[in-house]
């Protein structure tokens, strides 16, 4: 029997709390969001590898996965395997038994309801912003409002008044094509 500690954040800014006083034979670390398929994910492999009589711990359900149907597949696989799943936050210990299916499912189900909700939220929040004339996506830093050729502007009006193309133009002053024309229509 082996206990096994499985803890995925989805950026870098999260965090968790290590070892709460248990015995912990490894611990399986992983930033990566749940929306990567199982089988890209160290969960997927600490899945196979899972023995009869493990524990799998967990600070909560839906850190392990993201719909309904991946985490009741996630359960399925270790109580299949006569595996114990333990929730930290929760402090639930979901065995083989019918209480634990069904908690199972209505902690899933929750999980999936939560998501929803949020993204619903998301997208009403961005389309309201967008219909009051806000401007969406990433911001122009101070830097990116000093343009990236603008010390070359009188060498570029220079080689288009002789008529180099611009794909040449680019290659000279080792920009892509793109950051040229942007430029070209900002400075016009």
């Amino acid at each position: 029997m082996a206990v096994i500690g499985y803890i995925r954040v989805s950026t870098d800014k999260q965090t968790y709390k290590q070892n709460q006083g248990l015995k912990i034979d490894d611990w399986i670390e992983e930033t990566i969001s749940s929306r990567k398929a199982l089988k890209n994910r160290k969960l997927g492999a600490l899945l196979e590898n899972l023995q009869e009589n493990d524990i799998l711990i967990t600070c909560e359900i839906p850190r392990l996965g993201r719909s309904l149907l991946e985490v009741m597949r996630i359960l399925e696989t270790c109580l299949s395997k006569n595996c114990q799943v333990w929730t930290l936050k929760e402090n639930y210990r979901l065995g083989n038994d019918i209480q634990s299916k069904v908690l199972a499912f209505a902690f899933s189900l929750a999980v999936e309801i939560e998501r929803n909700l949020i993204s619903q939220r998301t997208k009403s929040s961005l389309a309201n912003l967008k219909a009051s004339g806000k401007k969406l996506g990433r911001p122009f830093s101070a830097e990116s409002k000093k343009l990236k050729l603008s010390k070359n502007a009188k060498k570029v009006r220079n080689l288009l008044s002789k008529g180099i193309s611009k794909s040449q133009i680019a290659k000279i002053l080792g920009v892509q094509r793109s950051t040229l024309r942007r430029f070209i229509e900002r400075t016009a």
